[in-house]
């Protein structure tokens, strides 16, 4: 009998699961409020200081995957431990950084703790009662949307009234504090592929197609679509990631399954999670640029980082209060219909933002509809992936689920900021995103909604699966196929 699933205090489980992922994720948005002053925080330039922003993501792909693993190999609770190590380290270094070196080291250490969304959620199949587990994980699912969508005012707000230091020491020491409580109330879990080996070739491999693809999507339009760093960029993933899959393929712990990745609703899963996590992404850029453009603009809300942060609070609130609409969903209508209706949902908002970007409380409102179906989907993901891998692959799946949406995420910033960069206006002395940009980012946002919607219908039901409040919390798994 798992002994786990019996013991008390589950709530207090989930709630130190969810806060401990919110957390990982704010990691992704914390900084933004300080791109603008990093050059003269840091003594650089501003495509130096960039890069305190993509370490995080290229440094979050890589390790996602690696975590899933280890996490069912050794051990979730234990792995979840060891990527708040270098997340705390990460937010110390940055917090004593004077120059732009140690930042990006601060920041891409920060970036190994994207990780522990994924293991949170896998752990909920291991020690949450099957009655609570479609719940928990909508919750601790949405926690990757929750977490950026509140790092943004939460790190205005700080930089605004104390120190940027403050901001990266709060981090740290909240850090020790989560790791002390999983420490206490978290139960260990399961380690379905414990005395699997490591798949150090594929590990490689994969990272280095994925830091290659990453870094000609993310720098691109800085470098030059067809410059020589980006060209090489692509080239270098071209080669790597087919390379990557021919080798998990043959062999005998693979890093990740493909064969289990491959089964129609893992896929289509997969593939919707790109699209929602340009969904999610497009209104991060589209929407706080409209609040704090002058008025002068004719189309700008002339809000201040602050305002703007607390008009975006909402967006990520409603993901929490949501969150257990979507696991009454998954129980009574199946994971497949919530990501339909969550994906939908998306595109409604992108539709209303469309007609309501000319006030502060409209845009306010839009946003909060497309998060909110951002926080649906994200829930149903896991279901839907949990209902047809083995245990012994749970970690692993979702991880590779979550760097399916880091991806779409790295896509959408692309794709929107091209956009956005080809369509200015002139005012005053400077140039500005015009109102069509916008608009057509907006546009964007809506398609993917829809395509994401689309992909979500074609995935195959698993009537005895498909539920993860009843099917995956069972012993009962279906036959894994072997690397």
């Amino acid at each position: 009998m798992d002994t786990t699933r019996s013991a008390p205090r589950t709530n207090v489980v989930i709630a130190t699961l969810a806060l401990v992922g919110t957390v990982a994720a704010m990691m992704q948005t914390l900084i933004t409020p300080l791109l603008a002053e990093l050059p003269r925080i840091l003594h650089a330039t501003p495509s130096d200081t960039a890069w305190a922003v993509t370490v995080t993501l290229l440094v979050g792909a890589v390790f996602m995957p690696v975590a899933g693993r280890l996490g069912d190999m050794v051990g979730k609770r234990r792995m979840i431990l060891v990527c708040l190590a270098p997340l705390v380290v990460g937010s110390a270094v940055c917090a004593l950084a004077s120059s732009v070196i140690p930042m990006i080291v601060g920041r891409g250490l920060q970036g190994m703790g994207l990780g522990i969304v994924a293991l949170c959620v896998s752990l909920l199949r291991d020690t949450v009662p099957p009655e609570k587990l479609s719940t928990s994980v909508a919750l601790i699912s949405a926690s990757l949307g929750i977490g950026s969508g509140l790092g943004l005012p939460v790190a205005a707000a700080v930089a605004q009234f104390a120190s940027w230091r403050v901001m990266f020491w709060a981090t740290a020491v909240i850090g020790v504090l989560l790791a002390l409580a999983i420490l206490k109330v978290v139960p260990k879990g399961t380690t379905g592929a414990a005395g699997q080996r490591f798949d150090l070739p594929g590990t490689i491999a994969l990272a280095i197609g994925l830091v290659c693809f990453l870094l000609a999507v993310s720098k691109g339009a800085d470098w030059g679509w067809t410059a020589a760093p980006t060209l090489i960029c692509f080239t270098g993933a071209v080669i790597a990631l087919p390379a990557w899959g021919w080798w998990e393929l043959r062999t005998r712990d693979p890093l990740v399954d493909l064969r289990t990745a491959a089964r129609p609703q893992v896929l289509l899963t997969n593939t919707a999670s790109i699209f929602t996590g340009i969904g999610m992404y497009a209104t991060m850029l589209v929407t706080p640029q409209i609040l704090m453009l002058p008025t002068e603009t004719g189309y700008g809300l002339g809000q201040s980082m602050l305002a703007t942060g607390l008009w975006m609070l909402p967006g990520g609130l409603i993901q929490v209060f949501l969150s257990p609409v979507g696991g009454k969903l998954i129980n009574s209508r199946g994971a497949k219909f919530t990501l339909i209706l969550g994906a939908s949902v998306i595109a409604v908002g992108y539709a209303a933002a469309l007609l309501l970007m000319g006030t502060a409380p409209g845009l306010m409102t839009a946003h909060m509809i497309i998060k909110g179906g951002v926080g649906i989907a994200y829930g149903a993901m896991p279901a839907l992936i949990m209902g047809v891998v083995p245990r012994s692959q749970t970690s692993t799946a979702n991880s590779f689920n979550s760097l399916m949406r880091s991806l779409g995420s790295s896509i959408g910033a692309a794709v929107i900021g091209v956009t956005l960069a080809q369509m200015t206006t002139v005012t005053g002395n400077h140039a500005l995103v015009s109102e069509g940009g916008f608009r057509i980012g907006l546009v964007i946002g809506c398609g993917v909604g829809i395509i994401a919607a689309v992909i979500s219908v074609a995935i195959p039901r698993a009537p005895r699966q498909e539920n993860a409040g009843r099917t995956t919390g069972r012993s009962r798994e279906p036959k894994a196929a072997t690397g």
